[in-house]
């Protein structure tokens, strides 16, 4: 109780990530070269799905959300990390915090529940070829895209909401460069046992739930793939899973790391690593390993990057 009776904060202090001027710059200016790939990187697969008739395809139209989602959910960090690098004060209110918050877990979020959904349209894809076209209709896409973000919305609303009853006073330096639900926990004055239950909760039902569905999906693909006789056959099917299977692997394995371990197991340091590298790693792998291993995605490049020489020759 002797923490309660302490002076409430009405802002919290990030910690820097080092005291050196000149460091901070080169931070500022390699945070803001990736910000900008991840920018271009994203954008560029929107606009080869919106301009390339071949890639007006369910699964295309998930990718394009995808990249949305991730770009969102990055521009609600970094602009504000590329504020606290240039400042002696990095501040951020209360409320403030809430938003950023609520804004990158309920958009991270909705990534892994897309991700569920995009594994479901492979399975379709490969398991009943003949009715896919009249299984994923745009309709039935744009309802699964809209239910993405509409229960990731809800979940992290209440989660956000029940995190920011607790009053927070004494310390308030957040040894982070955003508020991340654990670190911000810490600073709370009361006991938040049932805060850390409802975050497993959550994290059980945004990841653990969709990451089933995705083994399942891929465990009928697996076992249909398998009972194609032509080795070329195999070999098409499977390739046209293996760049959203690396995107999953990646995406899940961070983010679980993040949230899924307790309290006693959360160190500043490990964890602002860690959260480097789903705020700028994924979002900026995503576009290369969707271009790289998609043989419809380098087509559509290679057609834009040619339409583009050929302009600028004539």
């Amino acid at each position: 109780m002797g923490r309660v009776n302490q002076t409430l904060v009405t802002e919290f202090i990030f910690m820097s990530f080092t005291n050196a001027r000149e460091l901070q710059i080169v931070l500022f200016l390699l945070f803001s070269l990736l910000y900008s790939i991840i920018f271009l990187g994203n954008i560029s697969i929107i606009a080869q799905v919106q301009v390339d008739s071949c890639l007006h395809k369910p699964m295309y139209f998930f990718l394009c959300t995808l990249s949305f989602f991730e770009f969102c959910y990055t521009c609600s960090v970094v602009p504000k990390m590329l504020v606290n690098l240039l400042v002696t004060n990095p501040t951020i209110s209360i409320v403030g915090c809430s938003l950023q918050m609520f804004f990158f877990i309920s958009l991270g979020s909705a990534d892994c529940f897309l991700l569920a959904v995009m594994s479901y349209d492979r399975y379709v894809a490969i398991c009943n070829p003949l009715r896919y076209s009249t299984i994923m209709t745009m309709q039935l896409c744009f309802k699964f895209v809209a239910a993405s973000l509409a229960v990731s919305s809800l979940l992290c609303m209440t989660l956000v909401i029940l995190i920011f009853r607790l009053p927070f006073c004494g310390d308030n330096h957040i040894q982070h460069f955003f508020c991340e639900i654990p670190v911000v926990l810490k600073l709370a004055c009361l006991d938040t046992s049932v805060h850390e239950v409802a975050v497993f909760i959550v994290g059980v039902l945004v990841l653990i739930i969709p990451f089933l569905l995705i083994s399942i999906s891929y465990t009928r693909i697996i076992s249909s793939v398998l009972g194609i006789r032509s080795t070329e056959g195999r070999r098409k099917a499977f390739s046209t899973c293996t760049s959203h299977l690396t995107v999953v692997l990646l995406q899940y394995g961070v983010v679980s790391f993040t949230y899924m371990r307790p309290k006693s197991l959360h160190f500043p340091e490990q964890d602002r690593l860690v959260s480097l590298v789903y705020v700028f790693g994924t979002p900026l792998l995503n576009p290369l390993i969707y271009t790289l291993r998609n043989k419809e995605m380098k087509a559509a490049l290679r057609k834009v990057l040619s339409h583009k020489w050929s302009s600028s020759v004539m």
